[in-house]
């Protein structure tokens, strides 16, 4: 396997990771309240469903962004969803136990939809408009994520900084994704330094300004 092939899947794989924390923690919690021997059931079924959601989507999205300027707009939303993520607090605290097999099952799957648009928008971003590579990314770090999902949150815990090298990941993404729009192609072909710089910068902005306002918020993070 070529390195140009390696690449997007080891992306795609550490994005899956780095965003599939708010996910696990989606399974335990609409599972919770199942019997012992329906939970891994529910584990299973639910993952299983919203990993085909995920690939339909994110197929959906490979051919959206084909169409002029969406590449720049996703790429644009993508650095916000990179901001949100050192900024933003738990997503998940809504999410409801359910209280049967189907209940739990169909919770993962709408949870995982909604809470899913950043995974699904940064895997398109990294993919390049190659389907294998989704899939193959997602055959990957799903079951790291539902098996590993304690563990994986954990370490987010324990290593704050995880979430700025995940950020870091998303917004390298982000640029990658602008620049790939053909319109931008044309109006920088004239700029080619933009192209070497644009992605640490937008990296750069991310973790920084991620980090001050973390700082501003939360006075006792180290220097």
């Amino acid at each position: 396997m070529s390195w140009d092939m390696l690449e997007p899947i080891l992306i795609i794989i550490s994005i899956d990771i780095i965003l599939g924390g708010d996910n696990a923690v989606v399974i335990a919690l609409a599972s919770r309240k199942l019997p012992p021997h329906q939970r891994n059931k529910a584990i299973i079924m639910g993952t299983v469903l919203a990993v085909a959601a995920r690939i339909f989507l994110t197929a959906l999205a490979l051919y959206l962004l084909q169409i002029p300027f969406l590449r720049l707009i996703g790429g644009l939303l993508l650095f916000y969803i990179a901001f949100r993520l050192v900024t933003d607090n738990d997503e998940s605290e809504q999410i409801k136990a359910g209280e049967s097999l189907f209940a739990a099952v169909r919770t993962i799957v709408f949870a995982d939809i909604v809470m899913g648009f950043d995974n699904v928008l940064a895997i398109a971003g990294a993919a390049h408009d190659n389907i294998i590579l989704v899939i193959l990314g997602l055959l990957v770090s799903v079951p790291i994520i539902v098996w590993g999902s304690r563990f994986i949150l954990m370490l987010m815990d324990h290593f704050p900084l995880l979430i700025y090298f995940g950020a870091g990941i998303l917004a390298y993404t982000a640029a990658d994704m602008v620049l790939e729009d053909q319109q931008v192609l044309q109006i920088l072909t004239s700029y080619p330094f933009i192209h070497d710089y644009l992605p640490i910068l937008m990296v750069v902005i991310i973790v920084v300004s991620g980090y001050l306002i973390n700082r501003r918020n939360s006075p006792e993070l180290p220097m």
